[in-house]
């Protein structure tokens, strides 16, 4: 099976395919972090002051709020594999007992996607936008991204490759879609500083060590910075981006912090196998 991918090396784009419209699956974490920082760069939303849960920003972002998710819930994935529409959010959010914390915030780390589609809230009562628009507006348009777009309904995922019949507003915190080109250009841009000051670059590269399974994947050293993840692999290297999947396809996004040119790589595939669609990027990183 031939790995789609992109890559960004001293500002340069190759690739397979620079095309094709792939949906970015968790890589929008990344997209929705870097918007929220923007907002925090110019004094609409802040990192630490605690909001009304008692969490704070910068833990949303992190998955240190203590927030529940909603993918281990058996009905959500049943629901999707049927091709339902998404449930209302008031109900999906009853459904996962959202507003009961897992533990205090800042004291443990579990992976939420309920925790981004509340970062997902602060941004559009910040903008006043729905969220295509914010992230447009404070993302997309300043890195000089243009085909990349938030997919709000079926219809958006027309031509659309690695997704079938899937409403995507099951993906709750948004789901942006977009070239393999684009998200890899999207990375690097923001990795060379061109949307947020340095000081917010360190925030979000600064990883939480995470003690988790990586069995099948690369990593030997995992971690979680602010949209991102953050890791070591056997060799040395580190890596900053995000993995994503969803139903029929898996994608990875990662720009090398280790020493040497500038270089980014975006790499998807068909199915599931998150290790692999790693291993493929990282080996392009590596080169």
């Amino acid at each position: 099976m031939t790995l789609a991918h992109a890559v960004v090396r001293d500002g340069t784009l190759s690739g397979l395919d620079e095309a094709t419209i792939v949906p970015w699956w968790s890589f929008t974490k990344t997209v929705i972090a870097a918007a929220a920082l923007a907002l925090v760069r110019d004094d609409w939303l802040a990192l630490d002051r605690p909001l009304s849960s008692g969490y704070t920003l910068r833990q949303l972002l992190q998955h240190r709020a203590g927030l529940p998710d909603y993918g281990p819930l058996r009905d959500y994935h049943a629901a999707v594999a049927r091709h339902e529409d998404a449930w209302p959010v008031a109900e999906l959010l009853e459904r996962a007992h959202a507003q009961r914390l897992i533990y205090p915030p800042g004291t443990g780390w579990a992976y939420s996607n309920i925790g981004y589609y509340f970062v997902r809230r602060l941004i559009e009562a910040a903008t006043g936008k729905d969220l295509g628009a914010a992230l447009a507006s404070l993302v997309l348009q300043p890195l000089g991204i243009q085909r990349a777009r938030l997919a709000g309904e079926r219809a958006d995922l027309e031509g659309v490759e690695g997704v079938h019949d899937y409403d995507p507003r099951w993906v709750y915190h948004g789901l942006m879609v977009g070239p393999l080109a684009d998200a890899a250009l999207l990375l690097d841009r923001l990795m060379a500083g061109r949307l947020l000051p340095n000081e917010l670059i360190s925030a979000m590269t600064n990883r939480h060590p995470l003690d988790v399974s990586v069995a099948g994947r690369p990593w030997a050293a995992p971690g979680y910075g602010l949209g991102m993840m953050i890791g070591d692999v056997a060799g040395g290297d580190r890596f900053a981006g995000h993995t994503g999947s969803g139903p029929g396809s898996v994608v990875a996004v990662y720009h090398a912090l280790s020493a040497g040119p500038s270089r980014t790589a975006a790499t998807f595939l068909p199915g599931d196998d998150q290790g692999a669609v790693e291993s493929g990027c990282f080996a392009l990183l590596s080169r």
